[in-house]
């Protein structure tokens, strides 16, 4: 009998079946929680129009993609000022954990992984928005866990009782 192998992340180049099932999950999730002034979520094909890294989490046996996320680079002047001289930041976007794998803890070893490669890319900080409602208390709670703190809206996101913002540095 073997025993069960850790997850493993990694970039993906382009975007497979299921890691484009994923993020189609999550759009439509997010898109039925959200009204669209307040839905930020973004496609497969939009992350990858705006340069942004995908990730994938996945069973290192059977290749079962359990999760994904993206980092997408943050201009210097659209980083939150709390960050200012950290360096580069990144925005965390489309974090999705598949519904079948909930509740093992693979959003923390998502967002540990994905806050690691981006520091290892040289990111001095991070930053991302997620929603307010009870259904984002989870992410909410990983978040603040992984040193996130509340902040003012960044980039292109304007005040919305709908969502929160949040940041750390790296």
């Amino acid at each position: 009998m073997s025993s069960p192998t850790s997850p493993k992340l990694a970039e993906v180049a382009g975007l497979s079946p299921q890691v484009e099932a994923l993020l189609v999950a999550h759009h439509a999730l997010m898109r039925a929680q959200s009204p669209e002034e307040s839905c930020h979520v973004m496609t497969g094909e939009a992350l990858q129009a705006e340069g942004a890294r995908v990730f994938a989490l996945s069973e290192e046996e059977e290749g079962t993609i359990l999760a994904v996320g993206a980092l997408k680079t943050v201009a210097e002047s659209a980083a939150p000022m709390s960050l200012a001289g950290c360096g580069p930041v990144v925005e965390l976007k489309s974090m999705h954990v598949a519904a079948a794998a909930r509740g093992r803890g693979l959003g923390h070893v998502l967002l540990s992984g994905m806050l690691d490669m981006a520091r290892a890319a040289g990111a001095g900080g991070a930053c991302l928005e997620t929603g307010t409602e009870p259904a984002f208390d989870a992410a909410r709670a990983l978040y603040l866990s992984q040193g996130f703190a509340p902040c003012p809206p960044f980039g292109d996101y304007r005040l919305d009782p709908l969502s929160v913002f949040m940041c750390r540095a790296l």
